[in-house]
């Protein structure tokens, strides 16, 4: 009784995690305050969220300072900031670890987005950025590629908690899906302990909207006949809800079936969907959607700041991810006879996240390395 609306999401199975990651949130008690008033249980961050961190504040320039006095590189600088910040954090969340037996209280690392399609690169960094930290409650974040669902299963095998990131597609979740359960085989036959191994599967949500949208608007220009522009303009800001809605029934089929359920007698979890990219990107609708739309039972909604205040002011949760489930086949159905490929913009989006999070972490190094360039000077260093 009096919880807020982001704190009430708990009661319908769906934890919330916080997708952001800073210095000032770590030391200022901030997140401890959203553990308690929001119910907070996990954190996730991005290439992206650390360059804005690190570029938009001061709060780690003493670091860098004495890193640059000691001439490391602009990438010994990146880890070590970034790993301080997920160790702080995984220390705050470690209590809701133990207490959710595993199931809560982890924060999510990235590999290097540069190794993406390169299945070797991505097990050893992921492996080495796991042990590097040394925390249980890490989940390293691996691209849903198809390279990167080979890493997926075998990383799993090996122990290692993983957060298989930038999923679009149902294709793109099938696979990491029946990577973790191949995973889990392998580190059965290991005799690996299922308690301490966990994954999820983060599906990107708005940004399928954005793209899906664009096609829409320029079929919607081009088409003559009135009847069939007011139903191409009625399908706008559908696709995003209701590809998660079919990858959530997916979910539910793949982890019921004999051959996980079997892993689940010995311990094993399912990997929950979760839902990324929830921050609303078009004026237009309402900036809680991708939060009130998508709640359910053994899911997780990471919520950035802006969502997560607007939710805590005005969110009505409720259990809705399989509310109108015929409605959700007629969309898809509607949106493929209009000619627009989900699958091609999935893949498209795929593409460009890899590049994005790629972007931002070249950007941050370059930040880096001016600033380092600056006190290696006055140091009389050359970095």
């Amino acid at each position: 009784m009096g919880k807020n609306p982001v704190y009430q999401i708990k009661n319908f199975g769906q934890s919330i995690w916080y997708d952001n990651i800073e210095r000032s949130i770590l030391t200022s008690g901030k997140l401890e305050k959203m553990v308690e008033e929001d119910g907070i249980s996990g954190v996730t961050s991005n290439p992206t969220i650390f360059e804005k961190a690190i570029t938009q504040s001061n709060e780690y320039d003493p670091e860098i300072k004495e890193m640059a006095g000691e001439n490391k590189t602009a990438e010994e600088v990146y880890e070590s900031l970034t790993i301080k910040d997920v160790t702080l954090a995984a220390d705050i969340l470690y209590e809701i670890y133990k207490e959710t037996e595993r199931k809560d209280g982890y924060v999510s690392i990235e590999v290097p987005p540069k190794y993406a399609y390169d299945i070797d690169q991505t097990i050893c960094e992921a492996q080495r950025l796991f042990m590097r930290i040394g925390r249980e409650n890490i989940m390293i974040k691996v691209p849903a590629t198809k390279e990167g669902a080979v890493a997926i299963e075998r990383l799993i095998s090996k122990g290692i908690n993983v957060n298989a990131t930038l999923v679009f597609s149902l294709s793109h979740y099938e696979n990491v899906a029946r990577a973790y359960i191949k995973g889990l085989e392998g580190f059965s036959r290991e005799g690996g302990d299922f308690k301490r191994v966990a994954s999820v599967a983060s599906l990107f949500v708005s940004r399928i909207d954005t793209l899906a949208d664009k096609e829409i608007s320029s079929l919607t220009e081009s088409e003559k006949d009135p009847e069939r522009k007011r139903d191409l303009q009625e399908l706008l800001g559908k696709a995003a809800v209701a590809n998660s809605k079919k990858v959530y029934q997916k979910f539910k089929e793949i982890f019921s079936q004999e051959k996980f359920k079997d892993l689940e007698k010995r311990g094993a979890r399912v990997q929950r969907p979760l839902w990324a990219s929830t921050s609303t990107k078009n004026p237009a609708y309402s900036d809680v959607k991708y939060v009130a739309e998508l709640i359910g039972p053994d899911t997780i909604n990471t919520i950035p700041q802006v969502t997560l205040d607007a939710f805590r002011d005005h969110g009505k949760p409720r259990l809705s991810l399989e509310e109108n489930l015929g409605g959700v086949e007629e969309v898809l159905s509607r949106m493929e006879k209009a000619g627009i490929d989900l699958d091609e913009v999935c893949e498209t989006l795929q593409r460009k996240g890899v590049n994005a999070f790629e972007k931002s972490f070249q950007n941050l190094l370059t930040t880096l390395k001016e600033k380092m360039e600056l006190w290696g000077e006055l140091w009389g260093h050359n970095t």
